[in-house]
């Protein structure tokens, strides 16, 4: 039934199924104006991670706004009163900037040593660098010093000060990500109803407006900034950092990858079409077959709203690459059939070639689409979203395949095709013919030996990673990032939460009586403020601060005790607790504000430790930092457990590597029961199927232990090789025991048929292996690390599958005869 409807529609019919597939191209060109990218850092978090929620919380309580940070490091000294000039106008300029809140720069730190008034008045009436009266060598000398401004807004030599540009908050953004948040919270603790189900729908395509919206402004404000930099870039070096910043660039980057993978994977086919073929026609029609699929995708895309991130901007190289393999097989089974069957007609060839090709092409797409939905695992959202979108575009790529590509056949090609160069001389293919008959022992000595190392090289693989080295050295996302990480403190943001216990279990009596004392006089007073500031609160803090600053991972930190140690030194002895309280009292609000509001919070009991990680230190690991601090702060600082937690960007970003091991197990436990069971449906054969799939996991496994010996972290990119390896590389594996299976049925003869396969499918295999492999080096040409990474080592790896499936492959089916014995 289905053949016949095929010839029908598609046989039979050639130009009316042309002008519906043009009616959906055009469809699809016209939605593409609505084609999205995502670079925020919601694209890069774990679904429901709980340290998520509990960050913006912490954000909440202590204040959090976005932030730019420009480096800035003038040819003359920051005494220089030219330098001081400079800063000013600068920050004149960036002031006025409409989006702009406030700015920070070393011209705007209270100098509190440089007068001898009393510690109050100095706090009232301090003064700053940009004071024509004050001794600058000495307001300098200062703030270098500062334990509060060293390493934040000026480096330990001097020589490079951060300049920090507060943005306005987008009131209705953070309004949409509670919303957010509720409905997501919702749905996994008690689920959402039919109506609460709609609204989340409608609400999130709202939300996906704004942040196209914000995105939108986002690069404006970056774009302005710019130009306000280059002005100012003749005295000094200026670079610009922050994670508005680098969301903005990130999407110059997946624009910029998408064209030029795009444009390169398209050229290079045209090459490899004409180098198989010779024809300008049957360059041609292959071409618009993969073309077709792509703007198809996209305008699918552009209709569902659904965003591609740095994660998934290769995809249309991917299907680019995979749409050309399945058409170069049908393509060159139908140029066979007509060269091995001259009587047969134009039309029945084509019936004959698709009917032949349906079913390995078929399987080969659903391998490939199982490899690519083991991504879901992952539990990373750009990860999960790119395994969806490549199920869909392999899905499109497919149906294309054997509906315009048949087509085009019919129209544009005559009857004899006797003039395209023969697809079915290879030297290559014949020489890994010969060689895999005549040398068992090589071919399995080696692969044992691949094996072995490929197990060696993986239990050397790590997850640690830094996202500064997922930049090229030459961005300005690394340059400004590696300046804040060497000059000013470090990158990666970490927060110890400190909670103070009102009264403990193991409190006595008296200090429980004095708690229920000091609680009444805080309901008369209503100040808690005055009896919070403890002298233990504060030695508790300046221990677990001091421990901090102990480790060289880290880099700047701050916290009340900053300001306290500044306190003291001014006041020339320690402070107790009711000092400590008249002092907090007495701070001017602009600058309680700034130094001790995002460090203590009264109404909570608690005190935030804020603390920046060096990204860019080589042996850095994050997850035994972490250990580390949650260990030395409860057994080393005799803190209960209760008593502290670690938030922050760092967490998160470790959460998300941590993931990776676990996922990489379901993913590729997915791919390998998945691509069994299908060899099992489609070859009814447990010896094929166990064929079939071992030399293509050998290739995935050889990478993962290049990959390991090489010491290069997974990352989000490289975590998904292994498996969308073995997903595109064993539909050459089905392509060539299909061929096998139906050629040994005619010959009766193992290495006859192997010697027929080799110069027929083998050499399609060949042709598609080298077009699959030059196309994925295209991906070299990214400025994002892991996407390049990507690209090299699985091409590496589809160059070793098809090596695998022309030598072990047949070798494995002359050893084990899965198909009978041959007639001799």
């Amino acid at each position: 039934m289905f053949g016949f409807l095929y010839k029908k529609i598609v046989i039979d019919f050639p130009k009316i199924t042309l002008a519906l597939l043009m009616g959906v191209i055009l469809f699809s060109l016209y939605q593409s104006k609505n084609f999205n990218l995502d670079a925020s850092s919601d694209a890069l978090l774990l679904e429901g991670d709980p340290d998520l929620k509990y960050l913006r919380e912490v954000n909440q309580t202590y204040g959090s706004k976005d932030f730019l940070v420009l480096t800035y490091s003038p040819i003359s000294n920051f005494t220089d009163k030219e330098t001081i000039l400079d800063l000013q106008l600068l920050k004149s300029k960036i002031e006025k900037l409409t989006w702009v809140d406030s700015v920070i720069t070393v011209i705007d730190v209270p100098l509190l040593k440089s007068t001898d008034e009393g510690l109050m008045e100095r706090l009232k009436n301090y003064k700053t660098l940009a004071y024509p009266e004050i001794d600058r060598k000495r307001g300098f000398e200062e703030i270098i010093n500062s334990p509060i401004y060293k390493n934040y807004v000026i480096s330990e030599d001097g020589k490079t000060s951060g300049i920090i540009v507060y943005l306005k908050k987008d009131e209705r953004l953070a309004e949409y990500i509670k919303i957010k948040d509720k409905f997501f919270n919702q749905s996994v603790e008690t689920g959402l109803s039919k109506q609460e189900k709609r609204n989340y729908k409608n609400f999130l395509k709202e939300y996906e407006d704004y942040k196209n919206l914000y995105n939108t402004r986002n690069h404006q404000n970056i774009t302005e900034i710019r130009e306000v930099i280059s002005k100012y870039g003749v005295n000094a070096k200026i670079h610009l950092g922050g994670i508005p910043m680098i969301a903005d660039d990130m999407m110059s980057f997946i624009k910029s990858d998408i064209i030029i993978f795009g444009i390169g994977v398209f050229i290079f086919i045209v090459l490899t079409l004409w180098f198989i073929f010779r024809s300008l026609k049957w360059v041609v029609m292959p071409l618009l077959g993969c073309s077709a699929s792509v703007i198809i995708m996209i305008g699918l895309l552009s209709s569902i709203g659904w965003k591609v991130t740095v994660i998934s901007s290769n995809f249309i190289a991917l299907m680019l690459i995979l749409n050309m393999a399945m058409n170069i097989h049908l393509t060159v089974r139908f140029l066979q059939l007509k060269r091995e069957n001259l009587d047969l007609s134009k039309n029945e060839a084509i019936l004959k070639a698709s009917k032949k090709m349906m079913l390995p092409i078929l399987y080969t797409a659903l391998t490939t689409i199982c490899a690519f939905l083991s991504l879901v695992f992952s539990g990373i959202k750009p990860i999960i979203d790119f395994g969806w979108m490549m199920t869909l575009g392999l899905t499109i790529s497919l149906l294309v395949t054997f509906s315009l590509l048949p087509c085009l056949i019919n129209i544009l090609s005559s009857e004899n095709e006797i003039d395209v160069k023969s697809t079915e001389k290879s030297l290559i293919t014949s020489l890994l013919g010969s060689f895999t008959k005549k040398n068992k022992i090589i071919i399995f000595g080696s692969s044992f030996i691949i094996i072995v190392f490929s197990v060696v090289g993986i239990f050397k693989l790590e997850v640690e990673n830094s996202f500064i080295n997922y930049f090229d050295e030459n961005t300005e996302i690394y340059k400004g990032m590696k300046k804040i990480d060497e000059n000013l403190g470090g990158t990666t943001p970490l927060n110890i939460i400190l909670k103070f216990p009102a009264v403990s279990e193991n409190s006595s009596e008296k200090e429980k009586d004095e708690f229920e004392e000091w609680e009444e006089d805080n309901k008369k007073n209503e100040d808690k403020a005055k009896y919070w500031f403890t002298r233990d609160k504060m030695d508790k803090i300046l221990k677990v601060h001091n421990y901090l600053d102990s480790l060289p991972e880290i880099g700047k930190v701050l916290s009340f005790g900053s300001i306290l140690n500044v306190a003291e030194d001014l006041n020339k002895k320690k402070l107790q607790s009711l000092e400590i309280a008249v002092l907090y009292s007495k701070i001017p609000e602009s600058i309680k504000n700034e130094i001790v509001s995002p460090y203590i919070s009264v109404e909570k009991d608690e005190a935030r430790i804020s603390v920046r990680v060096k990204d860019s230190l080589k042996d850095l690991r994050r997850n035994d930092l972490i250990k580390k601090i949650n260990n030395d702060l409860n057994k080393e600082l005799g803190l209960e457990k209760s008593e502290f937690r670690l938030a922050g960007v760092l967490i998160l970003f470790n959460n998300l590597l941590q993931s990776l091991f676990k996922s990489q197990i379901l993913t590729l436990g997915f791919v390998l029961v998945g691509i069994f069971l299908m060899f099992f449906v489609l070859f009814r054969n447990i010896v094929i199927s166990f064929i079939g799939i071992v030399p293509n996991f050998i290739a995935a496994f050889f990478i993962l232990g290049i990959i390991g010996f090489l010491e290069i972290p997974l990352d989000m990119m490289t975590i998904t090789i292994a498996a969308i390896t073995i997903g595109i590389a064993v539909d050459n594996s089905i392509h060539y025991i299909y061929r096998f299976k139906e050629e040994f049925k005619k010959i009766n003869n193992y290495h006859q048929t192997l010697d027929k396969c080799h110069s027929t499918v083998g050499v399609a295999i060949l042709n598609t292996s080298i077009t699959i492999v030059f196309g994925f080096s295209i991906l070299i040409l990214s400025n994002f690390i892991p996407t390049i990474y990507f690209g090299i080592f699985t091409g590496i790896a589809m160059m070793l599958a098809m090596l695998s499936v022309l030598t072990l492959l047949p070798k494995l089916i002359l050893t084990f005869k899965p198909f009978g014995e041959e007639i001799v």
